[in-house]
């Protein structure tokens, strides 16, 4: 029964992002709820990338500051799960706060690098940024700019991964 049930936490997982993706869909309120109970079973039956994307929605869509808080919760569980996308979000939560996770400048730095090292391009870009400016408390080094900004260029873009939401929510 347990592969019974994976299996159809998958195909809920499947739907959910072809909820989200699908252009021609409307989106209308209805739709909104049916996707963000598909993400929060999902997350709940324990699915890593159901429980960063579900956290990421709540963190950024959520209501009340409680909504808030449990996303960047699931985010940084999904991030210490080895989740890429989650891990770039974790760097993201840290370098600007919020309400449960205070702006930690050092945790950024090391969720970004986890993420960059992964393979995540924004990651990257955004060390090598910082290495440049000398941001997020780090010191202005050409030599790891360069590293990280050879890591940014070398990775190749993931469709599903890096839609014009996460892209943009550099802020």
């Amino acid at each position: 029964m347990p592969q019974a049930s994976s299996l159809f936490t998958r195909l809920e997982y499947r739907l959910a992002q072809q909820l989200v993706h699908t252009r021609w869909l409307p989106r209308s309120p209805h739709t909104q709820r049916l996707t963000m109970h598909l993400f929060q079973r999902c997350a709940k039956a324990g699915h890593p990338a159901a429980l960063a994307q579900y956290g990421h929605m709540l963190f950024h869509r959520g209501v009340s500051p409680q909504d808030k808080a449990r996303g960047a919760r699931y985010v940084i569980e999904a991030a210490h799960g080895g989740d890429m996308r989650a891990q770039y979000r974790a760097g993201q939560i840290h370098e600007h706060g919020c309400a449960q996770y205070p702006r930690r400048e050092d945790h950024a730095v090391t969720w970004y690098a986890r993420a960059g090292e992964a393979g995540h391009p924004h990651a990257a870009a955004r060390l090598a940024s910082a290495y440049r400016h000398g941001d997020l408390g780090l010191p202005v080094d050409p030599e790891r700019m360069a590293y990280w900004q050879r890591m940014a260029d070398q990775v190749p873009v993931m469709p599903e991964a890096l839609d014009s939401r996460e892209a943009g929510a550099r802020h």
